[in-house]
């Protein structure tokens, strides 16, 4: 019979396994999504007839790297020592250029425009990895339901960093709102993100904001609609 303390060995080992397999699933479909990249480039949409097919399996891909993301994000947060939290002061410009990086190919072969604001100036402590995936998935979700613009804005606002992903689609629903004003989770409160199931991608990004402690002060996310596109609006808020 395990012991108590056997038994909290034996649960990190396997919080330890199953992290190692994911960030090892996430490195072979990473490959993936950058083979699919690099043949919609050379494809183009007037040369390749699959090429509206292939664009919705990067799309995919990328789905599924981000969720990837998300569960290493989780392992993060039970906080054991073999995988920490890195916040290092990190430039808005270049965090905007990583996530620009990620997206372009998925954003181009769909036709969509991406409007970057951010003062190239502005430094902020965070864990860029958590970060950078967090933002990644939120461009991704707004090229599934925008009809041709994206804007990524970061700024700073009542001394929080404001990072926006706003799309010129139909918004949110009410009920998605609702839930995210009453600070609900797409699992705790049985709602689909955007009728898309992907309130697990919520879930994941409110406990990444929420790692982000300053003074008293904690990260947080939050849905709108209108902004500056008339879209759905994700909002990610870091002290």
């Amino acid at each position: 019979m395990m012991t108590p303390v056997d038994d909290t060995a034996h649960s990190q080992d396997l919080l330890l396994f199953l992290a190692s397999t994911a960030h090892d699933m996430k490195n072979s479909i990473s490959v993936l999504s950058g083979t699919l990249e690099s043949l919609l480039v050379s494809a183009g949409p007037q040369n390749e007839a699959a090429y509206p097919q292939m664009a919705q399996m990067l799309y995919q891909t990328r789905r599924l790297n981000d969720n990837l993301m998300q569960l290493l994000a989780l392992y993060k947060r039970v906080g054991t020592p073999d995988y920490p939290f890195d916040e290092q002061p990190i430039e808005a410009g270049q965090l905007c250029e990583q996530v620009v990086a990620l997206g372009q190919v998925l954003l181009n072969a769909k036709g969509i425009v991406l409007e970057v604001e951010v003062d190239p100036a502005l430094i902020w402590h965070l864990d860029e990895d958590l970060i950078v995936g967090v933002v990644s998935h939120a461009v991704n979700n707004a090229a599934h339901y925008t009809r041709d613009r994206i804007r990524l804005a970061l700024c700073e606002r009542d001394g929080l960093l404001e990072i926006r992903v706003e799309d010129n689609g139909a918004g949110y629903p009410q009920a998605m709102l609702a839930a995210g004003a009453a600070g609900l989770s797409g699992v705790s409160s049985g709602i689909d993100f955007r009728n898309n199931s992907a309130g697990l991608g919520l879930y994941f990004s409110r406990e990444v904001a929420r790692m982000h402690r300053h003074r008293g002060r904690e990260g947080s996310v939050r849905l709108e609609n209108g902004g500056a596109l008339g879209g759905g609006c994700f909002v990610l808020s870091l002290p």
